[in-house]
């Protein structure tokens, strides 16, 4: 088979051609059946995405697949919160925006400098999911409990609070503990990509603790006055006037998820290498490809972690405190959601990203 001949089949002229040439060579050399060989290039010219994961068939799909980077004619709309922004991030917020997948956005007014789409960014696209636009550290959140004491009552005892926090959580870069907590999520299903599965040991032995940068864990005061109480009231929340003592965490999915963003960012890079320099961090991974659907289901399992690490905090602690919770909630950032919104006048389902924000 001669180049004419992957013209005659559909294949654009460029790379694929010595690409599908090259995979020719390769397919023969291998024993394959030349009867069969058209066939074998006509699954690959008819659906590329099929085989972004095949050794064999890979690099000619992927220049089949990937046509030359084209931004949008017109920036996705996007709505930006606040002023004095870091003229960086709002250029980031820009890019997302110009990317052929987006189809809105917004900036938080916190927004700063972050890989590929600013943290404080929000990027709503079709069909893909963008890695780094969900974050290193998958499903980063803060939870807060509020405990049946009153915060005037822990007067004194800084040291034993201190000494509470240090022993129920670890902190620090491979922070882990020597026995380890236990939890449901261990149970789950972490074949689902072959990252989860490399590290769920590492996972298991970092279960409940906190990590470094700037996640912590503080006491604190919760003050509700007469208002807030009627409020908390209807939404369940039995809840006097007073003030209470509290407990407030702020932590991720720790070494795992940050393994999973890297390894598929990776992939998503090698996929779209056709983005310019500064966009790099911003490729996707549609959900036609292998990695995406693995991707997807890899953040979501890191997702039910990084809660099972926060619920382990301050099951702990609060044990510890002998105190018991009144309200907890938790809220994530550093994820994405399959939603649907009104774009462009119709409902369209949406990939939204939240880095850094909620």
């Amino acid at each position: 088979m001669k180049p004419n001949d992957l013209i005659r089949l559909g294949v654009p002229q460029g790379a694929a051609i010595q690409s599908g040439m090259d995979f020719i060579a390769k397919f023969m050399a291998q024993g394959g059946d030349a009867a069969r060989l058209e066939e074998e290039l006509g699954a690959i010219i008819a659906k590329p995405e099929a085989f972004l994961g095949d050794p064999l068939r890979e690099v000619f799909a992927r220049d089949l697949y990937a046509p030359a980077y084209k931004q949008r004619d017109v920036l996705a709309p996007w709505a930006q919160w606040g002023s004095g922004i870091d003229a960086q991030a709002v250029r980031q917020m820009a890019n997302a925006c110009a990317l052929p997948v987006a189809v809105a956005g917004a900036l938080m007014p916190d927004a700063h400098v972050g890989y590929g789409l600013p943290i404080g960014g929000v990027l709503a696209t079709e069909g893909c999911v963008i890695p780094y636009a969900v974050g290193v550290d998958i499903a980063c959140r803060m939870r807060l409990s509020v405990y049946d004491r009153k915060a005037g009552t822990i007067a004194g005892q800084n040291d034993r609070l201190a000494n509470i926090l240090e022993s129920e959580t670890c902190f620090g870069m491979g922070g882990a503990f020597k026995e380890k907590r236990q939890h449901e999520v261990m149970d789950e299903d972490w074949s689902v990509s072959p990252i989860t599965r490399r590290f769920k040991d590492k996972a298991y032995a970092q279960l409940g603790s906190s990590g470094s940068g700037n996640h912590f864990v503080e006491f604190g005061a919760f003050d509700v006055d007469a208002e807030q109480s009627a409020a908390l009231k209807e939404s369940g929340f039995d809840l006097p006037p007073g003030d209470y003592l509290a407990l407030l965490s702020h932590s991720g999915s720790r070494g795992t998820g940050a393994q999973v963003c890297q390894h598929y960012s990776r992939i998503a890079m090698d996929r779209r290498y056709d983005l310019p320099k500064e966009l790099k961090h911003l490729a996707w991974l549609t959900f036609e490809e292998e990695a995406g659907q693995e991707y997807w289901a890899a953040m979501n399992l890191m997702g039910r972690y990084a809660a099972a690490n926060h619920a382990l905090i301050h099951k702990h602690i609060a044990k510890k405190v002998g105190a018991h919770v009144v309200l907890d909630i938790e809220n994530h950032h550093n994820f994405a959601w399959k939603e649907t919104h009104v774009i462009d006048g119709r409902q369209r389902e949406v990939i939204v990203h939240r880095k850094g924000a909620t």
